[in-house]
């Protein structure tokens, strides 16, 4: 699977880095911390292979991202989805505050179409920290005070999850 992301910057991963020894008691933690802005698979363009669906995307994106002006996104808090859509729950994460972000997010699902249960009405900016621990745990963390961070993203970047890179950079705006 492919997905668009806004890399996160240096004092937000400094952020999740002094919250790790936090995290411990989760089954697993995030190494990386992502962004995702759409995610894109072989289904939505009937794709043959992933190299297929990557030059399609490389191909297309630069027009669907066309006059996106950079934007502003704040991480302000930490939050949890008790029972998320995939994979083991609880997931803890930070949460992500930006009109622009949900405006370019909504404008790739209208040229794309959704994955049910993540995107569209469901979709959640947010930058998981950790997943599959305790509810009380999640709990803990949710009502645990951080200081703010904000920035302006002037990023994208197409994500390769099956070797764990960026694999285009656009910058915005675009």
């Amino acid at each position: 699977m492919f997905s668009l992301n806004v890399p996160v910057p240096g004092s937000v991963a400094r952020l999740a880095s002094e919250l790790y020894p936090q995290l411990v008691d989760f089954e697993s933690q995030r190494e990386q911390c992502t962004l995702v802005v759409k995610r894109f698979d072989e289904a939505m363009f009937e794709a043959d292979s992933p190299e297929y669906l990557l030059s399609t995307l490389r191909k297309q994106l630069p027009s669907k991202l066309a006059g996106t002006p950079a934007f502003e996104a704040r991480v302000d808090s930490i939050d949890y989805f008790a029972e998320p859509t995939r994979g083991a729950g609880p997931v803890v994460y930070l949460t992500v505050e930006s009109p622009g972000l949900q405006s370019l997010h909504n404008q790739l699902v209208d040229a794309y179409g959704s994955i049910s249960g993540l995107e569209g009405d469901d979709y959640v900016p947010h930058i998981t920290l950790a997943r599959g621990g305790s509810t009380a745990d999640a709990e803990r963390l949710a009502g645990q005070s951080i200081e703010p961070r904000s920035w302006t993203v002037s990023e994208l970047v197409l994500w390769d999850s099956r070797y764990r890179e960026a694999v285009t950079r656009y910058s915005l705006p675009a």
